[in-house]
């Protein structure tokens, strides 16, 4: 239980380092265009990449078809501009749904 604890502190310092360096490096001055569209980037490819990692699993082998179907009807729920909260009730409704009729 320590180890666990301490990998969370640790986690803890690394990222307050992290989001220290910054404005310590660049002080007052804004971020290059480049690297804004990059920055702007990186939370919806870390998004899809916890998506995908746990829709496959372990090793990539637990492929959960009812929630395959429950992303799928959050994700046309927010293509027909669904508020946030109604994709995912929509997402979750759908998953309970076939996992029911299975």
């Amino acid at each position: 239980m320590l180890t666990i604890w301490a990998c969370i502190a640790a986690t803890a310092v690394v990222g307050f380092a992290i989001k220290a360096a910054g404005p310590a490096v660049l002080g007052a001055r804004p971020l290059p265009e480049q690297v804004r569209a990059v920055v702007a980037l990186l939370a919806p490819a870390l998004l899809v990449a916890l998506v995908v990692g746990h829709l496959l699993g372990s090793r990539w082998s637990g492929l959960d078809v009812t929630v395959l179907a429950g992303v799928a009807a959050a994700i046309a729920a927010r293509l027909r501009k669904a508020p946030m909260l109604l994709a995912v009730v929509v997402g979750v409704v759908a998953t309970a749904l076939l996992r029911a009729a299975a």
